[in-house]
C-alpha cells in the first residue's frame, strides 16, 4: 500500500472512491458539503439512509458532478469526534475500500478536529487504522487466498508539511513493523521456533544494516543463565538468546533496550497447561515479535534513536529433562530461585536477559512479556499492565501510549508486595500465589533491574485476540516506536 499526501478538492478528485464523514444527525463534514454542493444535494438526499453512528458505511456511485467514481459516506459519530471514534471509522472506511475493485482512494477524514491532537496524529492514526485493517495471514492457506489487494494507493488530501510527511514516514514505518510481529505471532510455532526467531533478525541485520549476536546454548552456561536454561531443558529445540542493535542517533546518546520474551510455544512444562485453548500458546513470543518490529520499524525510518533489543527465545516443554517443581536454579545475577511452578517461566527467562541487557548500560529498560493471566482478569483485553521503578520513566510510557492510542494502566510495584515470594529454600520463589499475580510477576524482575531505570510491560490481555478474529494484534510496536522517539527528543 502507497500512502501520500497531497492537496485535492473532494469534487474534483479523479480517483477511484472519495471518502468523506457524516456525524450523527446527518451532518456532514465540510469536504462532504463541497461534494453535496457540486452533486446539488445528492450527497444530503442519500446521507438520510445512514446513521451517522461511528463505522457505519454508505456507498454511493457516479454522483452527478463529482469526479470520483464512487464516494464512501462514513460515520463518525458525535460532532466531537474522540480518538477511538476516528480510528473505529477509519477502520470501516478500509475495511468498505477492500471490498471494492477501485485501485486508488482518498481519504477526506484526516483534516476533522479531534480534541487537541495535530493533524500530524490524525495522519499517523489514519496509516496505522488502515494498515491494520488491510492486514492478512493467509501464507499457509492453499485455498481461498486473497488475490492480490486491490486497493493499491490512498492520498491524505492535506497541504504537503515537512511535519506531515514525516508523521507519514513514522506510520507507514510503524504499520510495516507492526505487520512483522503480527506476522510471527500468527505462525504456528512448528515454524515459528527460537531458531526461526533468530534467522528473521539476521534478515532484520542484513535489511537495515543492524549489529547482530545470536548467543547459544554453551554462551548462556558460560554466562551463567540457569532460569533460562531450566526453561529450555525440556524442549528439543535448542534456545536462543538474539541481541539486536540500532544505532540510529549520536555515539555520546546512550541506548534505550527493549527486552522481549520468546516462549514460541509454552505448554507450562510438567505444570502442564489444560488443553483448552492451548494452541493460543503460539502468541507466548509476543513481547519477542514487538522488539522485532519495532526495531524495524525504528529502522526503516532512519530514526535518530539507538536502541537494543535483547530476546531470551525457547520452548516450555514437559519431558524427562524438564525443569520441576521444587528445583532451584541459580541465576546470572547469582541469586537463586525456588520453580514452585514451571508455568511461570517467562519470568525466569526475562530475569537473565535483564541482567544481559545491564551490560549495554542503556538509559531506560522496557521488558514486553505475555506474563500474567491475573492481568487478563485485572485490566482485559484493552490496556496493558504498567510496572516501573522509576515515576520519570512510566510517564513517559504512559504519555507514549496514550499518543499511540496503544494504552496502559500501571499497577503498583510496592515492597509490601515481595513477602509472597518468600522461600524457605532459596533465596525467593517463582510465584507468590493467585492474589495479586501480575504485580508478584513485576516484583519478581524487579529484583534483577535494582541498577536500571526500568519498565515492564505485561501485554498478556493486549497482544492478541481469541475467537471469530483470532489472530496478533501487532501490539505494542506504536507504543514502543513512539517511547523511543519521544524520549530521544524526537515525538
Amino acid at each position: 500500500m502507497e500512502f501520500s499526501i497531497k492537496t485535492l478538492s473532494p469534487e474534483s478528485a479523479k480517483t477511484g472512491c472519495v471518502v468523506v464523514g457524516v456525524h450523527t444527525a446527518g451532518e456532514l463534514t465540510a469536504a462532504a458539503r463541497r461534494i453535496d454542493q457540486a452533486s446539488k444535494g445528492a450527497l444530503k438526499k442519500a446521507a438520510r439512509d445512514i446513521s451517522g453512528k461511528t463505522g457505519s458505511t454508505l456507498l454511493l456511485h457516479s454522483l452527478p458532478g463529482v469526479a470520483a467514481e464512487r464516494v464512501l459516506l462514513v460515520g463518525l459519530g458525535d460532532k466531537r469526534t474522540k480518538e477511538a471514534a476516528y480510528r473505529d471509522a477509519v477502520r470501516a472506511a478500509a475495511n468498505a475500500l477492500k471490498e471494492l475493485d477501485a485501485k486508488d482512494a482518498a481519504l477526506f477524514l484526516v483534516d476533522i478536529r479531534i480534541g487537541s491532537r495535530p493533524v500530524s496524529w490524525n495522519v499517523r492514526h489514519a496509516i496505522l487504522a488502515m494498515q491494520d485493517a488491510l492486514y492478512r495471514f493467509d501464507q499457509l492457506k492453499t485455498q481461498n487466498k486473497a488475490n492480490g489487494r486491490a486497493l493499491a494507493a490512498v492520498t491524505l488530501p492535506l497541504s504537503p508539511k515537512a511535519e506531515l510527511q514525516h508523521a507519514l514516514r513514522e506510520a507507514v514505518a510503524t504499520s510495516e513493523g507492526s505487520a512483522l510481529a503480527r506476522t510471527l505471532g500468527n505462525l504456528p510455532p512448528n515454524i515459528c521456533t527460537p531458531t526461526y526467531l533468530a534467522d528473521e533478525a539476521k534478515k532484520l541485520a542484513r535489511e537495515f544494516k543492524l549489529e547482530l549476536e545470536v548467543l547459544e546454548r554453551k554462551d548462556m552456561e558460560k554466562l551463567g543463565m540457569g532460569a533460562l536454561l531450566a526453561v529450555a531443558r525440556g524442549s528439543h529445540q535448542p534456545p536462543k538468546l538474539i541481541v539486536l542493535r540500532y544505532n540510529g542517533g549520536a555515539k555520546s546518546k546512550k541506548s534505550v533496550a527493549f527486552v522481549g520474551k520468546g516462549i514460541t510455544f509454552d505448554t507450562g512444562g510438567i505444570s502442564l497447561k489444560p488443553a483448552g485453548e492451548m494452541d493460543e500458546m503460539k502468541f507466548d513470543m509476543s513481547g519477542a515479535a514487538s522488539v522485532l518490529g519495532a526495531l524495524r520499524a525504528l529502522a526503516a525510518m532512519r530514526a535518530p534513536v539507538n536502541a537494543v533489543g535483547v530476546i531470551p527465545a525457547c520452548e516450555n516443554m514437559p519431558g524427562g529433562a524438564a525443569t520441576k517443581p521444587g528445583d532451584i536454579v541459580t541465576t546470572m545475577s547469582g541469586q537463586t530461585v525456588e520453580i514452585l511452578n514451571t508455568d511461570a517461566e517467562g519470568r525466569l527467562i526475562l530475569c537473565d536477559a535483564l541482567s544481559y541487557a545491564e551490560r549495554f548500560k542503556p538509559d531506560a529498560v522496557v521488558d514486553i512479556a505475555t506474563l500474567t493471566g491475573a492481568c487478563v482478569i485485572a485490566l482485559g483485553h484493552v490496556a496493558t499492565g504498567l510496572f516501573a521503578n522509576d515515576q520519570k520513566l512510566a510517564d513517559e510510557i504512559r504519555a507514549a501510549a496514550d499518543d499511540a492510542w496503544d494504552r496502559v494502566w500501571q499497577l503498583p510495584l510496592w515492597e509490601d508486595y515481595q513477602e509472597q515470594l518468600r522461600s524457605n529454600f532459596a533465596d525467593f520463589a517463582n510465584i507468590g500465589g493467585r492474589p495479586a499475580g501480575s504485580i508478584t510477576a513485576a516484583c519478581f524482575l524487579a529484583r534483577f533491574t535494582r541498577n536500571l531505570r526500568w519498565a515492564h510491560l505485561d501485554i498478556a490481555g493486549t497482544a492478541w485476540k481469541s475467537g471469530r478474529d483470532k489472530g496478533s494484534t501487532g501490539r505494542p510496536v506504536p507504543l514502543l516506536v513512539r517511547f523511543a522517539l519521544r524520549h530521544a527528543g524526537r515525538g
